[in-house]
């Protein structure tokens, strides 16, 4: 049984109440880009609770405005959070090690593979006609 340091669940809720970031000059496109999909989650989540609020009075606004601010100050501290925060800073250290392709080399692969989706489609509807035939006229089944 492998012996790993687990950090108390309370260490997350003890981050909430912090301001500081951590580690603010490292890995900030990844914990930029993680901040805005976790807010556009978050806004859209209040958005819906909004909606499915209507004609709830006073709770309509209340639920889904608290629900906004205390998730966009959750998403705020949890890529500040250190454990997740080391995490994202070595997703972008590996990022930077990727060789990624050129211009001509990428469309070269796209095209590549939307042909062969686009030849896979020709030979599943073939497939389709094939069945829908021998299921109608050779079987009977199909009326």
């Amino acid at each position: 049984m492998s012996k790993q340091k687990t950090m108390p669940a309370s260490s997350f809720v003890g981050e909430i109440f912090q301001v500081g970031l951590y580690k603010p000059s490292q890995g900030r496109i990844t914990r930029q880009v993680t901040c805005a999909v976790l807010w556009i989650v978050i806004a859209l989540a209040s958005l819906r609770l909004y909606q499915t609020l209507y004609e709830a009075d006073v709770w309509q606004y209340i639920g889904p405005m608290a629900l906004l601010v205390i998730g966009f100050w959750a998403a705020y501290r949890a890529v500040n959070y250190p454990r997740f925060a080391d995490f994202l800073i070595a997703v972008e250290a590996e990022m930077n090690k990727v060789s990624w392709p050129s211009k001509g080399e990428l469309i070269r692969s796209s095209v590549v593979v939307i042909f062969v989706i686009f030849m896979l489609a020709i030979v599943l509807f073939g497939y389709d006609v094939l069945w829908q035939w021998l299921f109608k006229n050779v079987l009977g089944v199909l009326k």
